[in-house]
Parts: C-alpha cells; sequence; structure tokens
C-alpha cells in the first residue's frame, strides 16, 4: 500500500539557503548542523508550502524572489489528493508537485500539480499532510484555549458531535436575544413611531376620502362659482341659435339655415353638385337643432345654490388638509394609509413578537444547558483517557513519576439570567460551551498538579508537548511530523529517551527532526547535515546524507564539538548502536 510520504524539497534563496535539496524517506529523518547553519529553513520552507504566511524578508539578499518545490506521494483516495484534484491539479504517478514563489517585493505565487492556484489552497491541504510542532506551535498549546481545542480533537465525535448541536443553538440563540434586545430596547421608539401612525390613520379615517374626490370637486367648485356667468351665455346662446319667445319678429340661425336648406331643396335635381351642398345644409340644421337642446337643458339644470358651493369648499379644505400633510394628492394618500396600517399592524404585534421570543430564548437556554451538560461530560471522560495516555508517554520519555490532567471547570454566572443551568448552576457559556479547560502537571510524586507553562520545566515542556504530539498520532494521525526543536531544553537519558520514543513514532508515520541532540539523531533512520559554504550561504552540495563514518563525525561534533575526539567518537559509535538495538528490538 502507497503511503503518504514528503519526498523532496528544493530550496532556493531562501535565507542562508543559496539552492539546496532536502531529500527526506520514510521513517525518521533527522537535520542536523551547527547553529545558524540553516536547519530552520527546512521549517520555513514546509510552511511556505503548505500555505504558510510569505514574508519578503525571507528573500536572499540580493535575490529577486525564493522559491520552495516540493514533491510528495499522496495515498490512493487520501483526503489530500481528493481536495488537490478538485483544484485540477495533475498527479505524476501518484506525486503531487508543489511550488512556492515570494517575492522580494512581497508577492507570492502558488502552483499545485502545474495550476496556479490560491495560497487558501495549500492551506487547505496542510491539515491532511503535516502536523508542524515547533517552539511557536508549544508555546500555542500553553494557552488554555489551545488545550480545549486539543482535548476535543483527541474526544473525536464523542464531542464533535453534541459540540455541532450546541453551537447551531448558541448561534440561534445569539440571534433571538439580539431581535429581542433591538426590540425591547427601541420599545420607546417604537410606541411613537406606533402613535403618529395612528394618529394620521384616525385623521384620514374622519375624512374618508374616495380615489379622484379632490379632481371631481376641483371641477364642481370651478362650475359652481361661475353659475350665473354660465347660465346668462347658455341663455344667449340658445336664443342665438332657435330665437327668442318674447321677440317673434327676431331673426335667428335655425331659421335662417332652415330657409337657406329649403332653398337648395327646391333645385337640387338640376344639378349634382348642388344636390350634395343642399345635404350638408340639412346636417347643419340637426346639429343646430341638437346645439340648441342642449344648451336649454344646460341652463335648466345648472345648480346656482351657493350652500351647495359652500359645502363643496369645505370638503375640498378637509381634503387639502389631508394633501399637506400625507401626498401630493388624494391617491398617494390612500397609498400612505396603505402601508401605515402594515406598518402600525407590524408595531402592534411587538408585544406578542417579544413574548414569543422571550419563550423561544428561554427554551434554547435550557436546550444548551442540556448540551453544554453533554459536552462537560464528554469532554471529562476524554480528558482522563487523554491524561492517561499522555503520562504513559512521559513515563517513556524519562518521566516516570509525572502525573498529567485536566482542569475542567465553569464560572458561576454574576447574573442568573445570563448564564445557563449547568450541574445545578448558572454559569457563563460561550461559542465552545461552557467549559474552561487546562492542561495541569505534576512532576513528581506530592507535587500539586500545576498548569504545564508553569508547573514544568523548560525540559519537561518539551517532553509533554512531545508526548501530547505522540497521543494524537494514535487518535487523529496525519502522514508527516516535523518537529522543529522540540526537544529544547532535554540532555543526557531524557534525550535518548525523545529519541527512543520519536523512532517508535515513524513506525506508523514520516518524521522529520530538527535537533540540536545527538541522542535525538542517532535514532534517525536517516540524517541530513545542513553545512555553510565560507561565503555563509546553504548551496547544493550543502544538505548532505551522511552515512557510516560521515554520521559517526557529526555526531561526535554534536556531542563534544570536536569531530576527531576519541572519546566523542566512541560515545557516538556507543548511541548509534544504541539505537540501532532499540530499533530491532534488543
Amino acid at each position: 500500500m502507497v503511503m503518504t510520504v514528503l519526498e523532496e524539497m528544493r530550496i532556493r534563496s531562501l535565507g542562508v539557503i543559496d539552492d539546496a535539496v532536502v531529500e527526506l524517506s520514510p521513517g525518521f529523518t533527522a537535520v542536523t548542523g551547527e547553529t545558524g547553519a540553516g536547519k530552520t529553513m527546512v521549517v520555513t520552507s514546509l510552511g511556505l508550502l503548505l500555505g504558510g504566511r510569505a514574508d519578503p524578508a525571507l528573500v536572499r539578499i540580493g535575490a529577486k524572489s525564493a522559491v520552495v518545490e516540493g514533491r510528495i506521494t499522496l495515498a490512493a483516495g487520501a483526503p489530500a489528493t481528493l481536495r488537490a484534484e478538485e483544484a485540477g491539479a495533475e498527479l505524476e504517478d501518484g506525486a503531487l508537485l508543489i511550488s512556492r514563489t515570494v517575492s522580494a517585493e512581497g508577492r507570492s505565487r502558488a502552483h499545485l500539480g502545474g495550476r496556479s492556484v490560491p495560497v487558501g489552497v495549500l492551506a487547505e491541504l496542510a491539515d491532511d499532510l503535516v502536523a508542524v510542532h515547533g517552539q511557536t506551535d508549544q508555546q500555542g498549546l500553553l494557552r488554555p484555549a489551545r488545550q480545549r481545542k486539543a482535548l476535543d480533537r483527541y474526544a473525536g465525535d464523542a464531542v464533535a458531535v453534541p459540540y455541532a448541536a450546541y453551537t447551531e443553538a448558541y448561534r440561534r440563540l445569539r440571534a433571538v436575544a439580539s431581535e429581542l434586545d433591538e426590540l425591547t430596547t427601541r420599545a420607546r421608539e417604537r410606541a411613537q413611531e406606533a402613535d403618529l401612525l395612528r394618529f394620521g390613520l384616525n385623521e384620514i379615517g374622519a375624512v374618508e376620502p374616495r380615489a379622484g374626490e379632490d379632481t371631481e370637486l376641483a371641477a364642481e367648485a370651478e362650475r359652481l362659482g361661475h353659475a350665473e356667468a354660465l347660465a346668462s351665455a347658455a341663455s344667449v346662446a340658445h336664443a342665438a341659435l332657435a330665437g327668442n319667445p318674447e321677440d317673434p319678429e327676431g331673426v335667428d340661425a335655425t331659421t335662417l339655415v332652415g330657409g337657406a336648406g329649403r332653398a337648395l331643396e327646391a333645385v337640387r335635381s338640376h344639378d349634382p353638385a348642388l344636390a350634395g351642398l343642399a345635404e350638408r345644409m340639412g346636417e347643419i340644421s340637426i346639429l343646430l337643432a341638437d346645439v340648441a337642446g342642449e344648451l336649454a337643458g344646460y341652463a335648466d339644470n345648472l345648480d346656482a345654490d351657493p350652500l351647495r358651493l359652500a359645502a363643496v369648499e369645505e370638503r375640498r379644505a378637509a381634503l387639502t388638509g389631508l394633501t399637506r400633510k400625507y401626498g401630493q394628492d388624494i391617491a398617494t394618500v390612500l397609498a400612505w394609509a396603505e402601508e401605515s396600517s402594515a406598518r402600525l399592524t407590524e408595531l402592534e404585534g411587538d408585544d406578542e413578537r417579544i413574548g414569543e421570543l422571550t419563550a423561544e430564548r428561554d427554551a434554547l437556554r435550557s436546550e444548551l444547558s442540556v448540551l453544554a451538560q453533554a459536552l462537560t461530560d464528554a469532554r471529562t471522560a476524554a480528558a482522563a483517557l487523554f491524561a492517561q495516555a499522555v503520562t504513559a508517554e512521559l513515563a517513556s520519555l524519562a518521566m516516570p513519576h509525572a502525573r498529567v490532567s485536566f482542569d475542567i471547570r465553569q464560572t458561576e454566572s454574576a447574573d442568573e439570567a445570563d448564564g445557563v443551568e449547568v450541574g445545578g448552576r448558572a454559569v457563563v457559556y460561550g461559542p465552545h460551551g461552557v467549559d474552561e479547560v487546562e492542561l495541569l502537571l505534576a512532576p513528581h510524586p506530592g507535587a500539586q498538579p500545576r498548569p504545564i507553562a508553569k508547573g514544568a520545566s523548560g525540559g519537561e515542556l518539551s517532553r509533554v508537548m512531545l508526548a501530547v504530539e505522540v497521543v494524537f498520532a494514535g487518535s487523529d494521525p496525519v502522514p508527516t511530523y516535523l518537529f522543529d526543536e522540540v526537544d529544547a531544553g532535554v540532555g543526557g537519558k531524557a534525550a535518548v529517551e525523545v529519541g527512543r520514543r520519536l523512532a517508535k513514532l515513524a513506525t506508523s508515520a514520516q518524521v522529520v527532526v530538527v535537533t540540536h541532540l545527538p541522542q535525538v539523531a542517532a535514532f534517525a533512520d536517516r540524517q541530513l547535515l545542513v553545512e555553510k559554504t565560507v561565503d555563509g550561504s546553504v548551496t547544493r552540495s550543502g544538505v548532505t546524507v551522511l552515512e557510516g563514518e560521515d554520521r559517526v563525525r557529526e555526531l561526535s561534533r554534536m556531542l563534544a564539538g570536536q569531530e576527531d575526539s576519541e572519546t566523542a567518537r566512541a560515545h557516538a559509535e556507543e548511541l548509534l548502536a544504541t539505537a540501532r538495538g532499540a530499533a530491532s528490538g534488543g
């Protein structure tokens, strides 16, 4: 079965490295070299390959850009394989090529399997490929928040399932509480708005305007205001068309047109052209009669009642009062009334909505109480197993009497209304539950457990962190582990045990360790030496695989600072023999 393995990295113009190739292999690889030789550039390079922050200060002085290229063999069906293929990457014989370029100006480019991709895609692959553990990560694990995350990660579904339900309920509770807070804090403003709307609707309702009524009344007022002039004009026009009964001798248009028509009718048979004019004259006579009749009816029906005019003007004044406040005409006034009625219904429903939200908030708090308790129980159970496993690992790291435990506690809420009930107490809650999680260490019998940041020396702390990583390797394995001088502050027998434990971890995963300890390097399946040239740079020939005599010489240097010391050489050979014996089960 093909395993996921980081095979090789080529580093160009990064820090002190000019151009170097780091060849890795399955199992345990130790990277050694003098201080300042560029060992940590291995960690930096891998960080860049996996989407780490691009710092232009890393670019070698005089170079335009730094380039890191890596080749990783991926297991078929591995999550990283699927994600890389989704990004359009192509694998060559099961190997994924990754490239990251950082310019001196700070620009960054990433390529995955021959395709240009956002740097974020590389970061997405990181969790499935490599666990980097170094001094920075070690400091991070000293923070309680990181320790809680570590415990949750170790617990797996036992915590993940109730945690997901808790997160959803918490999100909904925050939304409900926010809306409820808005409704209650703005209650006065909303009440004032409702009063204004209610007043306006009552005012409009009292007038009861009809659509188009303002236009109709304007026309009627104009007519009533000029009733006498209209009646006089209609009478004069009617008399001119149909005659005045009081003046029998008067001549009118109807009589004259009628006479003209009869004259033409008498001779129309003699000339077709004149016959046409006679017909038109007949039409005029009929039209005059119709107009005269309508004028008579208009005059008879014209209402000159001053009381009606006063009533119309009074109604128009009422409508004008509405348009002055609520719209330019009655149509817009009625539209305002419709919208305001809907808004008033909404505002008047606030009390009911507040009641609904209050009930939902209380129900969600009750649900959170149950979920928080389940989360606490799951964490407590996982903490016992986690602490037991880490304690067992510490025994293998020359700390046989050390005991690791977790302090899982809650903070009581000063205001019960702002907390959730867990274990019969109202406690403070947050997005991750109600628990404050802290990893404790009792380094020897009789010692009180204390937070690891305070209860462990530098060497002990390094071993605790290594033990934590080893435990993680069993519960949430990743293909490659990279340790950057995690053995700092460790020496002697403890260093041997650290090397032995790393070698054991390497039986199930690829382990790369940047170390200054010969006791650790001796247990490696492969040892790489990083050396500077006389000009202070690391070139392609500056990263070499040490074998045989060369490896003994490097271990001697690491032991005594003297490559040719017979005592150091003897000690180095003894270390290698011890490591080989441990590997073979001796």
